[in-house]
């Protein structure tokens, strides 16, 4: 395994020094590069920050066009997790990897445990759990050569899935959105498209269904689709969710949904999914705002199954963590009511309150 920079500076490619299109703030702490050629294993991990704690974040396997595409996921999705975790109240800090390959092709064993001797080498600065394209058992295999990854299955002495408790924190900020735009917590009648019916998906569709929500799902995967009809009769789908009237868009799959096009054909009063970085371009939450959108901030709303995971390592009973996240919907209200204090919108409220926490911590 060899660990390599690469240091081509097109702008499509993975160079890292002033990348136009990194998200702005503080510069990440570190960014390693990772190939192994008996396996095929090439990665990247993002740490952001550190300021909080160790660096946690999940490991997205994904088919990526080119590296510069997966570098810019890995920066935009490590900084997110230190906003998150600052705002989660969790003593982590942010970070991200990506292994760039097919999941359903290229994931095989030996790469996972290739990648999990990556995490090795850097002593516990990065602690990887699970994202699009990896799972408890990658998790689990991963864990044979390394200690730093959390999220693994209970019969390995994790916590298990996240998908359950991320939902349910997408459901408490749903719930708090509800209480802004309509003035009482509750779905109950209101029309909730869910984009994206995975793990956590089909989890906050079970919890919509028994607040008496009516819900549209869609799915670029045909099949998890039917089989989310299959076990949700009470469903219906779609393949244009924009093109339903609905009262709440809840994005859970992949990010960059919500931009100056999507706002033009949006029906939705509430806007909360589990999906990071739904803002495709600065400047769209302040759209929303003033097109009377409720937007509740992606990485405030998804925060359940870091505050799962952070729990796992401190040994935290599941019923007490479940109350933790819980605490989203205060989280939530809270945000808005200080966006409306001071004239922002939620977006920057909810990295007021992150940055606030994070100068204070590097302040010590």
């Amino acid at each position: 395994m060899s660990v390599t920079v690469d240091t081509r500076h097109d702008a499509h490619d993975a160079a890292v020094f002033g990348r136009a299109d990194a998200i702005p703030g503080l510069p990440h702490e570190q960014v390693v590069f990772c190939e192994d050629a008996a396996t095929g294993l090439r990665a990247i991990i993002g740490i952001h920050s550190t300021a909080l704690g160790p660096a946690l974040g999940g490991t997205r396997f994904h088919a990526y066009p080119d590296q510069g595409a997966a570098l810019t996921d890995v920066l935009r999705l490590s900084r997110g997790m230190t906003y998150k975790a600052a705002v989660a109240g969790v003593d982590l800090g942010g970070g991200k990897a990506v292994i760039i390959g097919d999941p359903a092709r290229d994931k095989t064993p030996e790469l996972l445990r290739a990648y999990g001797r990556f995490i090795d080498t850097l002593g516990g600065r990065y602690i990887s759990a699970g994202d699009v394209g990896t799972g408890t058992d990658d998790l689990d295999i991963i864990g044979e050569t390394t200690e730093h990854v959390v999220g693994r299955s209970t019969s390995a002495g994790g916590s298990g899935n996240s998908g359950p408790m991320t939902a349910f924190g997408v459901y408490q900020g749903m719930r708090a959105a509800a209480a802004a735009a309509w003035g009482a917590p509750s779905l109950a009648d209101r029309v909730v498209g869910v984009e994206g019916v995975g793990k956590v998906g089909a989890e906050l569709i079970s919890l919509l269904l028994a607040d008496g929500a009516r819900v549209v799902a869609t799915d670029v995967n045909h099949t998890a689709l039917a089989s989310v009809a299959n076990r949700f009769t009470e469903i219906s789908t779609t393949g244009d969710l924009l093109g339903e009237a609905l009262d709440v868009y809840a994005p859970c799959a992949l990010g960059g949904t919500l931009h100056p096009l999507s706002l033009e054909r949006m029906t939705a009063s509430v806007v909360c999914g589990a999906a990071n970085n739904q803002l495709l371009e600065p400047g769209v939450d302040e759209q929303l705002r003033d097109r009377g959108i409720t937007w509740v901030p992606d990485f405030v709303a998804n925060a359940g199954g870091l505050i799962q995971v952070a729990g796992e390592r401190e040994g935290i009973e599941p019923d007490v963590v479940r109350s933790r996240v819980a605490t989203i919907y205060g989280t939530v209200t809270g945000i808005f009511e200080r966006a409306a204090a001071e004239s922002i919108a939620p977006g920057r409220a909810a990295d007021r309150i992150a940055q606030t926490r994070l100068a204070e911590a590097r302040s010590v």
